[in-house]
């Protein structure tokens, strides 16, 4: 076994068995670095994470040039909380490889985690108010706005629908206004469109005029450009990968009970696939989502674990970078 190459996926089948074999061939070569950075990664499996990084450094120090080593470094770094140390680990990486995708989603995860602990450290006296943040999906027929603030009065919204534009002002839990002012790409139907205000959060439901498919939410509409919406088409318009490890779970009663269609119910049925499979099926549905670049999301942990998933829009969908 002291020969072998020891593949990630014969260490997901038993991160222990796998452990117990790289202790054994490291006995026989202590300088072969592949198998510290891949001793690491049973360890990070198994959650024995300051291991974890003692392995992944051994192996930057015996190759220098290894982008896997520094991404394992960050890795276990992340899960010890240590978010600096991490960043740093994976942006070394990402300049070893600007290819692999991997180190742009940790490097942007540690970056969020930074920026919650400076405002958790930041003066007591004078608290930050998280930004408000909103989204966008469509159906065939709608075009759905979400604002992700948390319970908004009853007659906390005012809201006017016109052409290409849809205005808004939204009272916040915290007393102070949220001003949304969007200029739409597609003209919409004010008399037909609606909104919402639920628990966690309001949403504006804008009926199109024509049943095209929104390229973006805001912008001047190119005709030319038109393409005819296509209901089983995925991804959804949004240009941001989900991030299906921050799935929401705590979902209102309201919201459970709400009918959705087009995107909005295929999120959820994904959600719904995630917040039930198991270790594995999570585990798949992560890597081919980030390995794809959001085209394909698998559960079957036995296919995707062996193997890198290429990126595969479907037919009639060019693939852009954002």
């Amino acid at each position: 076994m002291a020969t072998e190459r020891f593949p990630d996926s014969f260490i997901d089948e038993d991160p222990q068995k796998a452990l117990q074999a790289l202790n054994e061939a490291l006995q026989g070569d202590c300088d072969n670095a592949e198998w510290f950075c891949q001793r690491a990664y049973a360890h990070i499996l198994l959650k024995n994470y300051s291991y974890a990084v003692d392995d992944a450094k051994k192996a930057q120090q015996l190759q220098p040039g290894l982008p896997l080593a520094f991404l394992r470094t960050g890795i276990a770094e992340y899960h010890l909380s240590r978010y600096e140390s991490a960043h740093a680990a994976f942006t070394q990486g990402h300049q070893l490889d600007e290819s692999d995708k991997s180190f742009d989603i940790w490097i942007q995860r540690c970056q969020e985690m930074m920026g919650e602990q400076e405002e958790i450290g930041s003066d007591n006296r004078t608290p930050a108010v998280p930004p408000v943040k909103h989204d966008w999906y469509q159906t065939e027929s709608q075009v759905i706005v979400t604002v992700m603030a948390k319970n908004v009065p009853k007659d906390g919204v005012c809201v006017n629908f016109m052409e290409k534009e849809l205005s808004a002002m939204i009272q916040l839990a915290s007393g102070e206004n949220y001003n949304l002012s969007l200029h739409l790409l597609h003209p919409i139907v004010p008399q037909q469109s609606t909104f919402k205000i639920l628990t966690t959060k309001v949403e504006f439901k804008m009926k199109k005029t024509d049943a095209i498919r929104w390229e973006k939410l805001e912008g001047e509409g190119q005709e030319s450009n038109i393409k005819h919406f296509n209901p089983n088409q995925y991804p959804s318009s949004s240009h941001h990968a989900l991030k299906w490890d921050k799935i929401v779970v705590d979902i209102s009663e309201e919201e459970k009970n709400e009918k959705l269609e087009g995107d909005a119910a295929l999120n959820k049925l994904f959600q719904q696939i995630y917040c039930d499979g198991s270790d594995e099926v999570k585990r798949a549905m992560n890597k081919s989502f980030m390995e794809s670049s959001g085209t394909v999301l698998s559960t079957n942990w036995k296919d995707v674990g062996k193997r890198k998933v290429e990126m595969n829009p479907p037919e009639d969908v060019e693939y852009k970078k954002y």
